[in-house]
């Protein structure tokens, strides 16, 4: 329990370039400092992030980035026991030029460097900030992956469900493009739906009709530019009223998407309907696990990815966990978006699993977390998506 690690993280596998230090000690963690350098400026113009602009980005940034990372947190390179970076997936671009920093940092300092799945970054921020401990019910919501996740290791994952097309992110994003909102999509769809009248436009809830935890969002964008279309042609053109309430309207739909999913996926998870045996039973902790919650194990449902900081979202998925009578944890909005701390974290995961990587590690654009699973998206020469 007395252990202590520190690793520098680096992630670059979108349109932010960031790079952390987080330290382990005494079964604890710490974000030392956690910096995150935005590009939303220079995609804005296009409507969605570019990758070749992405990626120059991120080879002017990172080094910067990481001088900063490590100022803030009062340490130099040698201070640090090894090097953690996003190897996909992502845009091969960005993760490229992340893989590629930090084999020359590890090259240069000697010390270990560790591979890591963006998407287990997100999947194990809740122990990163509460020390939650496995097995959890995580739902990852983000730009481009949606998916209900059994968190059972720092390398154990088995997807119960995710979604078959459209990530919500992506959905999103595409939504405030058709109504001339600003870039990402997220933020600028639910400051419009605070305004707007969820009840007045008629969305589908797909999927909704159907057992298991797989979501689709296509269609649901496309019955919002179906009512855009109408209330343009009503009004002679889209009113600020019919933004705020188509708006509100899609994000009510997605809310409660995801809110029924969430309930289906905590009655598998913990509820009996899942093989590989009884999960109920209180996990075995090792020795570098944060204490466990004050009030004992339970079924936890966890929720990650930038889609994570939505406040409606958060509130229908914490009513949703307290119907089931688990425990709800969502970590602070500055955690939900790409980040590097969670990328620094989970390389301990897999340092004290064992994990090392060499000179050879590659840049993925597509690795998949559960990899016994079929693909939801699908796979090609570069293989499983998700």
């Amino acid at each position: 329990m007395g252990e202590t690690i520190t690793f520098l993280g680096l992630e670059s596998s979108c349109d932010d370039t960031a790079a952390a230090v987080v330290r382990l000690r005494g079964g604890r963690a710490e974000i030392l400092s956690s910096v995150v350098s935005s590009q939303t400026e220079l995609h804005a113009a296009f409507g969605g992030v570019v990758p070749e602009i992405a990626a120059r980005a991120h080879v002017e940034k990172l080094d910067l980035c990481v001088e900063q990372a490590l100022a803030e947190a009062g340490l130099s390179l040698r201070d640090v026991d090894g090097i953690s970076v996003t190897a996909g997936p992502g845009l091969i671009g960005g993760v490229m030029a992340g893989v590629m920093c930090a084999k020359g940092l590890a090259i240069g300092s000697g010390k270990p460097l560790v591979g890591v799945n963006h998407l287990a970054g997100h999947a194990l921020t809740p122990r990163l900030t509460d020390g939650l401990a496995f097995p959890y019910l995580m739902l990852l919501v983000s730009g481009g992956h949606c998916q209900f996740l059994l968190a059972e290791g720092p390398e154990r994952f088995r997807r119960l469900g995710g979604t078959i097309d459209d990530a919500p992110g992506e959905a999103f994003d595409k939504t405030a493009k058709l109504l001339g909102l600003p870039q990402p999509g997220g933020p600028s769809v639910e400051r419009a739906a605070r305004q707007g009248d969820a009840g007045r436009f008629d969305f589908p809830r797909p999927l909704m009709d159907r057992p298991g935890c797989d979501m689709s969002f296509s269609g649901l964008k496309t019955a919002l530019l179906r009512a855009r279309d109408a209330a343009v042609a009503e009004a002679g053109g889209l009113t600020e009223r019919d933004r705020d309430d188509l708006c509100a309207g899609f994000q009510r739909a997605v809310a409660e998407v995801l809110a029924g999913k969430a309930r289906r996926a905590l009655k598998i998870a913990f509820g009996q309907e899942i093989e590989g045996g009884d999960i109920r039973t209180p996990p075995v902790h090792p020795p570098y696990t944060a204490a466990v919650q004050n009030d004992g194990w339970r079924p936890m449902l966890a929720v990650a990815g930038g889609v994570a900081a939505n406040g409606e979202i958060r509130a229908a998925l914490e009513a949703v966990a307290a119907e089931a009578g688990a425990g709800f944890l969502a970590p602070p909005l500055r955690l939900c978006t790409d980040n590097a701390a969670m990328i620094a974290w989970a390389g301990i995961e897999r340092f004290l699993a064992g994990a090392r990587d060499g000179m050879d590690l590659a840049a993925r654009p597509r690795w998949p977390l559960d990899d016994t699973a079929a693909p939801m998206l699908g796979a090609g020469k570069r293989g499983a998506k998700a």
